[in-house]
């Protein structure tokens, strides 16, 4: 595949093996839809990196809203989880803003969906956060209140190996 031109099997299956919490983690990583793919290779760090690539945000990390704080702050109508403990509960990070733009440049994600991305702490001290999507060929950054949630929005993830 064009995500990973270059990337030798022979040379990830090894860093996998001796970490075994981050096959945990691409395991959790498909398992809820996400489609992991190695999408880079650091060379300053020795590290692969992996991100969701589903066509769509991860089915199975929908109807979240942002962090803890968030979830808390919900009176009623609560959503199961939210993204940010969701997240780290998996091993893995949401994705930044840039990442997000990373990924874009590798297809068209999220054309009928939306992700929550790691969210500046000056934004999120004043109750929001911000998603991404793709609409009209184009990547959008967007605001919320933290706590909001809707069906079509989850989160996408990353790991390094």
């Amino acid at each position: 595949m064009k995500r990973h031109e270059g990337v030798e099997w022979a040379h990830v299956e090894p860093k996998l093996a001796a970490n075994a919490h981050k096959l945990w983690s691409l395991a959790e990583m498909d398992r809820t839809g996400g489609e992991p793919d190695i999408v880079a290779y650091d060379k300053k760090t020795d590290e692969y990196i992996v991100y969701d690539c589903s066509a769509q945000s991860p089915e199975g990390r929908r109807s979240l809203c942002y962090d803890h704080d968030a979830l808390e702050s919900r009176k009623e109508h609560k959503p199961a989880d939210n993204a940010v403990d969701m997240a780290a509960a998996m091993g893995i990070e949401l994705l930044t803003e840039e990442e997000y733009r990373q990924l874009q440049r590798l297809g068209s994600f999220d054309t009928k969906t939306s992700s929550w991305v790691k969210t500046p702490s000056d934004i999120r001290q004043l109750g929001g956060a911000i998603f991404c999507d793709r609409r009209y060929d184009t990547v959008f950054v967007y605001h919320n209140g933290a706590e909001s949630y809707y069906a079509g929005r989850g989160f996408r993830g990353s790991l390094r190996i």
